[in-house]
């Protein structure tokens, strides 16, 4: 848990977000590991939620820590899943590329998650999400997305390469103030996906980003107010490569340390995707910021450009509110 502790502040902010007492969605699922809940495990909670669900349901989580390979599959819909603490209760697994699976498969990147949502309208809140697998690992996702509006709320997501999965081409996501921890390409995938207000910390000299959002897709990976930190002695990291051609990230009003290199964006070895990405920024600050040395084929939002930048827009009409209203 080492460079976890200073994020505590964070998440204790006045106007934090809680959960109204008097205002209970139709059902509600505890999971404690004392056997005081309802389920001793995250899974077994999951699995209890009904097939093509659409009647708002709490899966509600008490401190521990879980160690659990996580699936809440399709049609298990309008679920909220929330940590009774955003540091004390941890979602954990060690999967990586090349583990052996217990049914004798070879785990890969697209298996190796500690968390995998594949439902629609789901919202998980105040707990912590992490794959321990290691920074010599290879490949290791902490949280895979795949269903669409999918929302993050003061979540800590923990891992290495490939921590993030965005995995789904027509999915909706949105983070709002998480850490977000890795190493290479640790937010990666074809997802649109917004986040505001999140630390988003480097353990290497790498990339932050891999984006393989589709060619008409508008937006792809928007940061606003977004803070760029990374591990003592880190000069060398990029604000992201494209996992595909047409990869669309924005860097808005978000301030950024010195980690970040002055070219800034990262080809990926190929200068045909110099024609195709869609790399922009919009008046960040910080030392990273300068944008005086990068690369000639990024972009510099004009203050017209920028208005297209909005929740509605970047999410495609989905507020990520309208169904939680009652968690605020």
């Amino acid at each position: 848990m080492k460079n976890k502790l200073f994020l505590l502040p964070f998440f204790l902010l006045a106007g934090a977000i809680t959960v109204m007492a008097h205002a209970q969605p139709v059902k509600r699922i505890v999971v404690s590991q004392d056997g005081t809940g309802n389920y001793k495990t995250v899974q077994q909670a999951f699995d209890a939620v009904p097939r093509n669900n659409s009647t708002l349901l709490e899966i509600f989580i008490k401190k521990g820590v879980y160690k659990e390979k996580l699936h809440l599959d399709s049609g298990r819909n309008a679920v909220v899943i929330i940590g009774e603490d955003p540091v004390q209760t941890v979602l954990t697994y060690d999967d990586h590329t090349g583990t052996i699976a217990p049914d004798g498969s070879v785990i890969n990147t697209m298996t190796s998650q500690t968390l995998y949502i594949k439902a629609d309208d789901v919202k998980i809140q105040n707990i912590t999400i992490e794959n321990t697998a290691g920074l010599t690992a290879g490949q290791a996702v902490a949280v895979r997305v795949q269903g669409d509006r999918v929302f993050f709320l003061n979540c800590r997501i923990f891992g290495f390469q490939d921590t993030l999965f965005t995995s789904g081409d027509n999915s909706r996501q949105y983070y709002k103030n998480c850490f977000i921890q890795g190493s290479t390409d640790f937010i990666f995938g074809s997802s649109t996906a917004l986040f505001d207000d999140c630390v988003l910390r480097s353990k290497k000299n790498s990339h932050v980003t891999a984006a393989s959002t589709p060619k008409d897709h508008a937006f792809g990976y928007v940061f606003r107010n977004c803070r760029l930190v990374a591990d003592t002695g880190l000069n060398k990291v990029s604000l992201g490569r494209p996992w595909r051609p047409y990869a669309s990230v924005t860097y808005i009003t978000c301030k950024i340390e010195g980690h970040i290199f002055p070219e800034g964006w990262d080809n990926w070895k190929n200068t045909e995707n110099e024609k195709t990405v869609r790399y922009a920024e919009y008046r960040n600050t910080g030392p990273g910021s300068d944008t005086s040395a990068r690369v000639k084929w990024s972009h510099q939002l004009t203050d017209e450009e920028l208005q297209q930048y909005t929740t509605k827009n970047i999410l495609i009409n989905w507020d990520p509110y309208a169904l939680y209203a009652r968690y605020r």
